[in-house]
């Protein structure tokens, strides 16, 4: 989620059976989520796990932008970090480059020790024409590249996610299979409700059981 998703209670959100939040931290090199700080005490006062992301630009290098956005965030051992590589639709002149992306994840994992999560589209992973208005990375992450090594956070909604070039063998960790809008789990082929105490969010799958999604938090479950 970000600024633009209206909270009214993270503690209705968590008893929709949402596990954790990842919120939007940063945008490019000079702009911070106004409701980032605030929202992280609240959600985490609630048990939710927290993470936050990255809208990666090409205005700023992606040193330049791992830099304020680990300034914001802070991470600790326990915050999941992740950089959204997709079309910059509203100013394509400005969507982040693979060079960027790559100096990017470079400098939080020198400062981190840690490679981020990638959110992206398959589509544009592969190179292929995404989005509104048909842009494109030009060619397409690579197995083997330090992006491949990051592992996948999948924005795919449809029932059977296409799996990117580069994660064949591999697969997603996360999988955002339900738009913000979308009040069915189609992947599911069953209706749900909508996930309580916001106005909307986006929705994602972990590839394990709860342990795992603890685990791969670095989170010790609370015990009942």
């Amino acid at each position: 989620i970000s600024h633009g998703v209206r909270v009214s209670d993270f503690a209705a959100v968590r008893r929709s059976n949402i596990l954790g939040v990842i919120h939007k931290a940063t945008e490019g090199g000079d702009w911070v989520d106004p409701s980032y700080a605030n929202r992280r005490q609240q959600a985490e006062a609630v048990g939710l796990l927290w993470g936050a992301y990255h809208f990666g630009t090409r205005q700023y290098s992606g040193a330049d932008q791992a830099n304020m956005f680990l300034s914001v965030v802070r991470p600790g051992p326990s915050t999941v970090i992740a950089l959204d590589l997709e079309p910059n639709d509203r100013n394509p002149r400005n969507t982040m480059t693979l060079a960027h992306a790559e100096a990017f994840v470079a400098a939080v994992q020198q400062a981190t020790g840690r490679l981020p999560l990638l959110y992206t589209h398959p589509q544009w992973a592969n190179g292929q024409k995404y989005g509104r208005r048909g842009l494109s990375l030009g060619q397409p992450i690579t197995p083997g590249s330090l992006l491949a090594r990051c592992e996948l956070w999948l924005a795919d909604y449809r029932e059977n996610p296409e799996i990117p070039w580069a994660w064949q063998g591999r697969g997603w960790k996360l999988w955002q299979y339900a738009a913000d809008h979308t009040d069915a789990d189609v992947a599911h082929g069953s209706p749900v409700r909508a996930v309580a105490g916001v106005t909307h969010c986006d929705r994602n799958l972990f590839a394990g059981d709860v342990a795992g999604l603890y685990r791969f938090w670095n989170v010790r479950p609370a015990r009942a």
